[in-house]
């Protein structure tokens, strides 16, 4: 079922840009560039100080800073480890950060929201020390993203085994979430690559959610046969959460807006290019919620708790809340910037920052990766 949500929230539509001051003389009425930069950094310092008293007075703290370009988030009892787009995981102990090298088979990509993307550890982790990765690179043939078996030896990862390559990658649209459903298959979701009309193409990797089993192999009872496609006709998914056993969310970028957040089916058909937002074609599934085409959200790492899904919000800079029971959605967290994942444990919630993407606006110390109790979420 549809759900058209264009004036349920107000949503920033512009990319911050950054640029440097014109130059201009300094007289008795003017102050100079010095006093300029000193006055700017104590209105930063006192706004940071602001926010800081009122995160604490909300219960919210920061778990740890000075991150670089963050995107996903994974947990094993008291131990975080987030991916960095350049090419490293942070392995987070209490507040001690200690970073990990990867060791990866082919370059990382530089290209527009590519690397070292999603990232999710074993289920036999703690015996094995392998997890799964996503990343873009830049081989002989061109750039791709493929899916690997990483294993860690000390504080250093390294490329194991291939289990996916060729997945389309151009300069926008990778995708690359990963999950391990409850079903124990690795989920996968790949972007069009800009390249609209693969979306809808089953022979082809790009604008997917693919399913795969742990060693690589095609299951058998995926949608089409002799093939790693679960959905098809996506532009740009980049969440994925499971409510329960027999249901699945993911979350997609729009064409500037038309967000999207759908429920997921086996071998349904999501429209794009041909459909987005609002619209509805025989054959094709319209999204549980969409921001329409006036509003832009940007949504990508999902999380849910009794009812509601939680998405990061990159362009829209908050963490959402999409009522499921109720048909509504808003903003509970706002004021720190683009939010690349979320991730929710017992009743806590955690997120983490992606203002140094190149794309936002980064404070002293960005990113960072925030805990929240959900109860107190506005």
């Amino acid at each position: 079922m549809k759900r058209m949500l264009a004036s349920a929230i107000s949503v920033s539509f512009l990319l911050t840009a950054c640029g440097n001051d014109s130059e201009e003389s300094v007289n008795k009425t003017e102050e100079s560039s010095d006093e300029k930069q000193n006055n700017s950094n104590k209105q930063q310092s006192d706004s940071d100080e602001k926010k800081s008293n009122d995160e604490e007075s909300k219960g919210m703290e920061t778990v740890v800073n000075g991150l670089n370009t963050p995107w996903s988030i994974e947990k094993m009892d008291n131990t975080f480890y987030l991916t960095e787009r350049p090419g490293k995981i942070v392995k987070i102990e209490g507040n001690q950060k200690t970073d990990q090298k990867v060791n990866l088979d082919e370059k990382i990509a530089t290209a527009a929201e590519a690397g070292l993307l999603g990232f999710v550890l074993a289920p036999d982790f703690k015996e094995s020390n392998e997890a799964y990765a996503y990343y873009t690179y830049e081989g002989n043939e061109g750039q791709f993203n493929r899916i690997v078996k990483l294993k860690l030896d000390g504080d250093s990862w390294e490329e194991e085994e291939v289990l996916l390559d060729k997945i389309p990658s151009g300069d926008f649209h990778h995708g690359g979430r990963l999950k391990i459903g409850p079903d124990d298959k690795l989920y996968a979701t790949t972007g069009d690559a800009a390249n609209d009309e693969i979306a809808q193409d089953k022979d082809s990797l790009g604008g997917k959610i693919l399913r795969l089993n742990l060693d690589g192999s095609k299951p058998k009872d995926n949608a089409f046969s002799n093939s790693y496609v679960y959905s098809y006709g996506h532009r740009n998914p980049q969440g994925l959460v499971w409510p329960s056993d027999n249901k699945l969310y993911a979350s997609e970028h729009g064409d500037l807006a038309n967000d999207e957040i759908n429920d997921i089916k086996k071998g349904e058909n999501y429209g794009w290019p041909v459909i987005e937002g609002n619209e509805e074609k025989d054959g094709m599934v319209s999204p549980l919620f969409t921001s329409g085409a006036d509003e832009t959200w940007a949504p990508s790492g999902l999380a849910y708790h009794d009812g509601k899904i939680y998405s990061a919000a990159l362009r829209g800079e908050a963490v959402l809340e999409f009522d499921t029971k109720n048909d509504k959605v808003k903003k509970v967290i706002t004021d720190h910037g683009r939010i690349r994942d979320v991730m929710i444990e017992g009743e806590t919630l955690y997120f983490i920052s992606n203002n140094s993407d190149g794309r936002g606006n980064p404070s002293d110390n960005d990113d960072k990766l925030y805990k929240i109790p959900l109860n107190q979420l506005k």
